[in-house]
């Protein structure tokens, strides 16, 4: 079960004002599940996105792109489960291109205003008749208060469905943000196989949306790692649709808008945690805090190396304090960070929890077993590297590996 994960049913999800969402169960992958989702966005409103840095990038994350640059007011997104159309071909941008005509058609706008979405099985083409008789369902099922069951209609191997929302007064202003993610399995920057859409009412122009979206993937979902893989198909998007109170933001120095980069952050990194704690088989969720490096690549290089290493998840699973599987991550992260090779070993301190456990070299003296026990006792276990070189820091979420996640991607297209 997932870590600590907030049930969606006691979350209250504020609609939020130039957004409906619309869902069916088209039948691309199981009966009687939903696994189609379309959101109606009003005219007007700026709509930025992020997307996977894998090569092999599927053909939606494409389309997806050229109907962003194409800058014609991006009015819906379409997004199926159960088949990612990666690995597709000609015939996977065709089949994508023909889902945003044909709910273009639908709802009476062009293509290039659609952003298509897919998520799931690799290197089969989607099963067109089934997704393209889903559409008119999912539109006739567009409300303002659909968030609940746009959530569970995106996930695919995840457990629980993941949402967010969060009011905020900004100089007398009320400013809503809503959003939801999914993601369990092949997680890890840049970005993993996830999909996250938060929307919001303020009214923030559109190159400084382009911006901070940017900004805000850095610090939320490309500081997430469940098992290293980088997936095909990842997706982020923020929805501004001004149709809120608050005056126009243009500027960083407008007033309001630190409030609400501040709260679209905090949106983006709930919504990224929920993605760990769902992780594949995870009974453990991990914070790993680098502290004093030189850069934040020195320091995201380390947090990722201890995040993903198989033999620390593993003795996480185990509530094993292995503190030599921690210190071997650290020392080989100089392989992917040149500046890291003139490292000091000596000067970094390695805590579990508030236990100090690993200085000047080596265990540290006041450290005992039973103290780094009790903490790898617990459901959520903070790891907290000081490379005492810097002034720089990041942190990275992460949780172990269980034999669960093994059963569940052996039994992934059984």
């Amino acid at each position: 079960m997932p870590v600590n994960l907030p049930a969606i049913e006691d979350q209250v999800l504020t609609p939020i004002k130039g957004i409906r969402l619309g869902w069916a169960e088209a039948g691309i992958k199981k009966a009687n599940r939903k696994d189609m989702l379309v959101i109606e966005i009003a005219a007007g409103s700026s709509v930025s996105g992020v997307f996977t840095l894998n090569r092999f990038c599927a053909a939606p994350v494409t389309l997806c792109k050229k109907h962003l640059a194409a800058k014609q007011g991006i009015r819906a997104m379409v997004i199926n489960t159960g088949n990612a159309n990666a690995g597709t071909g000609d015939v996977g941008m065709q089949d994508a291109q023909t889902t945003c005509q044909q709910l273009a058609e639908i709802m009476q706008i062009s293509p290039e205003q659609v952003l298509p979405f897919s998520t799931g099985v690799i290197l089969e083409h989607l099963p067109m008749d089934t997704l393209l008789a889903g559409l008119p369902k999912a539109v006739a099922n567009l409300d303002a208060d659909n968030w609940h069951n746009a959530a569970w209609s995106i996930m695919t191997t995840d457990v629980a469905p993941k949402a967010y929302s969060k009011t905020l007064d900004v100089n007398g202003n009320t400013v809503n943000i809503t959003g939801m993610s999914k993601g369990a399995g092949m997680i890890h920057p840049n970005m993993a196989t996830m999909l996250a859409y938060i929307a919001t009412d303020a009214n923030i122009e559109q190159s400084l949306l382009d911006e901070i979206t940017k900004e805000i993937t850095d610090v939320s979902f490309n500081c997430i790692s469940v098992d290293g893989d980088t997936s095909t198909n990842d997706s982020f998007m923020i929805i501004a649709t001004g149709q809120g109170d608050s005056p126009a933001i243009t500027s960083r120095e407008d007033a309001g808008f630190n409030e609400i980069y501040a709260a679209l952050t905090e949106a983006a990194q709930y919504l990224a945690q929920c993605i760990v704690r769902d992780g594949e088989g995870a009974t453990k969720f991990m914070t790993v805090s680098i502290q004093g490096a030189k850069t934040v690549e020195e320091a995201k290089t380390i947090g990722f190396s201890i995040g993903k290493s198989p033999l620390v998840k593993t003795a996480m699973f185990a509530s094993d304090p292995n503190l030599g599987r921690v210190l071997a991550a650290i020392g080989y992260a100089s392989r992917e960070c040149a500046s890291l090779e003139d490292l000091n070993t000596d000067s970094l301190e390695l805590y579990f929890g508030d236990v100090l456990v690993a200085e000047k070299g080596g265990r540290a003296a006041s450290y005992q077993e039973e103290d780094g026990q009790a903490v790898m006792d617990k459901e959520e276990i903070d790891i907290t590297v000081k490379l005492n070189r810097g002034e720089q820091q990041a942190t990275v979420w992460t949780c172990d590996f269980s034999y669960d996640y093994v059963r569940i991607n052996a039994e992934y297209r059984t």
